[in-house]
C-alpha cells in the first residue's frame, strides 16, 4: 500500500485543531481518574488476618486448701455515749410550791422562826402542814415504792442494776452482785397530774399578799 504524502495536509485548520484539543483533554482526564483510583486503594485499611483460635489449656487440678481455723476477734469496746443535759423550767416546781402553800401553809411554816416556840406548839403546827401536804400528794401524785421488799430485809443487786433508783451506801468493795439490807425502800412517782396553768399565769406568786378591808 503507497501513501500519497500529498494528501497529509501541511497545516492545521480549526477542525484539526478542536480535535487535537479533545484528545489532550482527555488523556488528562484518564491520568486524573487513574491518580484517584492509586489514592484511594492506598488509603484503604488493610485487612489483618485473625489468628487461629487455640483450644484453652485444660485447667489445672487444685488441691484444697486446709481449712483455716478462724482468729479470735478483738472484744468490741463500747463508747459510751454523752450524758444529754435536759434544760427544765421551773413553772411545775412553783406551782407544787403553791398548792403545798395553799393546802398545808409549807412555805409559811419553812419561813418561820421556830427557835422560840415550845415543842408542843411546833407539834401542833406541824399536823397541820402534815395534812395539807398529804392532801396535796395523794391529789396530784401516785406514788409507788421503788423496791417491794420490806424495809431491813436482805437482798442482793445483780450486775448492772439502775443506780439511779437503788443507793449503795456502807463498805461497798468489788463489782456486784452485792448483798446487803434494804434500809428504805425508796419512792417513785408512776403518775403526775398537776392542773393547767391559764395563759399568762405567773407561777412564781405561790400565794398572793391578803389585805382585809
Amino acid at each position: 500500500m503507497q501513501i500519497d504524502l500529498n494528501l497529509i495536509p501541511t497545516t492545521l485548520d480549526a477542525l484539526h485543531a478542536g480535535l487535537a484539543a479533545l484528545a489532550a483533554l482527555l488523556l488528562l482526564l484518564c491520568l486524573l481518574l487513574a491518580l484517584i483510583s492509586v489514592f484511594a486503594i492506598s488509603r484503604r485499611p488493610k485487612v489483618v488476618a485473625a489468628p487461629a483460635t487455640t483450644a484453652p489449656p485444660a485447667p489445672k487440678a487444685v488441691t484444697p486448701k486446709p481449712a483455716e481455723t478462724p482468729r479470735p476477734q478483738p472484744a468490741r469496746v463500747e463508747t459510751p455515749k454523752p450524758v444529754v443535759v435536759r434544760e427544765t423550767t421551773p413553772d411545775a416546781a412553783l406551782q407544787l410550791l403553791g398548792l403545798l402553800q395553799q393546802e398545808a401553809r409549807f412555805v409559811d411554816f419553812v419561813q418561820e422562826n421556830i427557835a422560840g416556840h415550845a415543842d408542843a406548839d411546833i407539834g401542833a403546827a406541824v399536823r397541820v402542814v402534815h395534812e395539807g401536804c398529804s392532801k396535796v400528794l395523794k391529789q396530784y401524785f401516785k406514788l409507788e415504792p421503788v423496791r417491794s421488799e420490806a424495809e431491813g430485809s436482805r437482798l442482793t443487786l445483780p450486775k448492772g442494776f439502775d443506780a439511779a433508783a437503788v443507793r449503795v451506801s456502807g463498805n461497798i468493795v468489788g463489782e456486784p452482785p452485792f448483798t446487803g439490807s434494804l434500809i428504805h425502800k425508796g419512792w417513785r412517782a408512776g403518775k403526775v397530774h398537776l392542773p393547767k396553768l391559764a395563759e399568762g399565769h405567773d407561777a412564781s406568786i405561790l400565794a398572793p399578799a391578803e389585805v382585809e378591808l
